[in-house]
């Protein structure tokens, strides 16, 4: 059978941490990470080479409350370690579906990941192997938002899709305010001058400079990413 016609041909889908811990608070809830990976080999199956960035706020997010003692650069390193954790739960759903898969850290440990290398990153997805980019940046101070926009560019992503809780950008909070309204549209500039927090302002700079579309969908919905993936307008697109 011909494949799906798609709009993309290589993605880099931004996961983060809290989403994989499903409707708990914290932790990885299994069910959830296996929806996202069966939707993942749904997309490579029509052609799609994929790349994925996760964040790791569901094990640790380097909290910095009043009483949160631990130094900046400390926290934000165990924040990347957590990264990796996810990485590996990731990658293993993966394969038990059959889906060849490689986890590359920007934090060297070997034993576990290959190190992030643009080359061997770029090599692996020529192969139709999803690549999970672990570590963030390795560098404190920068989210994985901005590793994401990072690694798009690095491979040549033609979007990066950002994988929330809920259906786009809206006005206000949709869950505390019923008003709140949906862009259907924005540029980067008003995300930057409205001071929308889509992604931290390093991210949306990055993808501006480089013209990669930036597309908000709710990950809850089944279906949304290969939605996302033939061209179906859902969420909010920001270019």
């Amino acid at each position: 059978m011909p494949k799906t016609k798609t709009k993309y041909k290589r993605i880099l889908l931004k996961i983060s941490g809290e989403a994989l811990a499903g409707d708990k608070k914290s932790g990885i809830d299994y069910d959830t990470v296996y929806s996202i990976a069966k939707e993942i080999k749904e997309v490579r199956e029509m052609g799609v080479t994929v790349a994925v960035v996760i964040g790791g706020g569901n094990i640790f997010r380097g909290g910095r409350g009043k009483n949160f003692k631990i130094d900046r650069v400390v926290g934000d390193y165990m924040g990347m370690l957590a990264t990796i954790i996810n990485a590996m739960a990731l990658q293993d759903t993966l394969e038990q579906m059959g889906v060849e898969t490689r986890v590359l850290s920007a934090i060297d440990m070997q034993e576990i990941a290959e190190p992030y290398i643009r080359r061997r990153a770029q090599r692996h997805l020529q192969k139709n192997r999803v690549v999970i980019f672990g570590g963030g940046t390795g560098n404190p101070y920068f989210t994985t938002d901005t590793a994401a926009a990072l690694r798009a560019i690095e491979i040549g992503a033609e979007v990066v899709l950002k994988a929330t809780k809920v259906s786009g950008v809206y006005t206000g909070d949709p869950e505390t305010d019923k008003t709140a309204k949906k862009f259907d549209e924005l540029t980067y500039m008003d995300v930057l001058n409205k001071n929308l927090k889509i992604m931290d302002s390093a991210a949306i700079s990055l993808c501006m400079d480089n013209k990669i579309p930036l597309i908000i969908f709710n990950l809850n919905e089944i279906g949304n990413i290969k939605k996302v993936v033939i061209g179906k307008s859902i969420g909010t697109i920001v270019r």
